[in-house]
């Protein structure tokens, strides 16, 4: 699958997920195979500002990891997407689809598919300002008004995007319900560039079925991949793996020293809670582990307790 003049390996994405697709999270993702991963969610006005907690989000090693930026001032988000080629940043996403309070009262994310025509000045803005690829990811629309979703990816369309990434939920139902694979086939059969899946993949099964029912050129796999980030080996070999206890253990201690190498334990160790307790989802005694992980503030400790359960295991 190609997005400009990027080849991605294998159509697999890595979502971008606000507090888990951080550096240690991407590297985890791209050993176990996912063709593109993209940072958290950037505030253009931030990069604009100079905002230097916002650098944190940017760093990366791998060459392709994109930038994922939000905002709705075409000539800011003009100036950060130059900003981010300058740094060398591959590709550069548009946010059109965050749902959360905070950012859709200020007109961002989701709220861009209420305006349509400022949506679509967005990506002229940046296409006139960059060569990288710009990509754009959408819901189907804000509420339950039908094909919304279609009407806003052809005028991305008309605007230069060079792919676009389809959440089949809308912004109401942020992510209640099922999501609406139909409305990613209107999509990708309205429009000339690339267009990802997303919604709802939590399986070699669910990623199969999205490529057969809608026809996309790619698949995102977002939160489906916290709980099991091997979900991607599962999408390229077609086959579910029974990851043994041991092995789960192994990654989940990979993951909390990546961690701590990148942020420093004191930060690290309070930030990997949450990624625990979807590792550790669905496994016996998970509520004990969870309540158990909490209470520990280094490193050494949490070895201890991988250890243990393993033993008791």
């Amino acid at each position: 699958m190609k997005i400009g003049n990027i080849e991605i390996q294998n159509g697999l994405f890595l979502g971008p997920m606000a507090g888990f697709t951080d550096l240690p999270f991407r590297k985890i993702a791209k050993e176990l195979g996912v063709g593109l991963t993209y940072t958290e969610m950037v505030s253009a006005k931030a990069l604009y500002y100079g905002d230097k907690k916002t650098q944190r989000l940017l760093e990366a090693e791998d060459e392709l990891c994109a930038v994922q930026i939000f905002g709705r001032e075409p000539e800011i988000m003009k100036y950060a997407a130059r900003l981010l080629e300058d740094r060398g940043v591959p590709m550069i996403d548009i946010n059109m689809g965050c749902p959360v309070p905070k950012i859709v009262n200020n007109g961002e994310g989701s709220a861009l598919l209420r305006e349509k025509e400022l949506a679509a000045e967005i990506v002229s803005s940046i296409k006139s300002a960059v060569k990288i690829p710009v990509t754009a990811k959408i819901r189907r629309g804000w509420d339950d008004m039908p094909d919304v979703a279609v009407d806003v990816a052809k005028l991305l369309d008309e605007a230069g995007v060079d792919a676009i990434c389809v959440h089949g939920r809308t912004r109401e139902q942020y992510y209640l319900r099922k999501s609406d694979r139909g409305i990613i086939k209107r999509v990708k059969d309205a429009v000339r560039c690339p267009v990802i899946g997303n919604g709802d993949v939590c399986s070699w099964e669910d990623y199969r079925s999205m490529l057969e029912e809608t026809g996309c050129d790619g698949v995102m796999i977002a939160r489906g991949a916290c709980q099991k980030p091997w979900i991607f080996k599962e999408c390229i070999d077609g086959r579910t793996y029974d990851i043994p206890l041991e092995e789960r253990v192994r990654l989940m201690l990979r993951h909390y020293e990546l961690s701590v190498e990148f942020y420093g334990e004191w930060l690290a160790i309070p930030q990997m809670r949450k990624q625990f307790h979807c590792y550790v989802k669905g496994l016996p005694g998970a509520a004990k582990l969870k309540d158990e992980i909490n209470r520990l503030e280094t490193l050494e400790q949490v070895k201890a307790l991988l250890g243990a359960m393993v033993e008791n295991h």
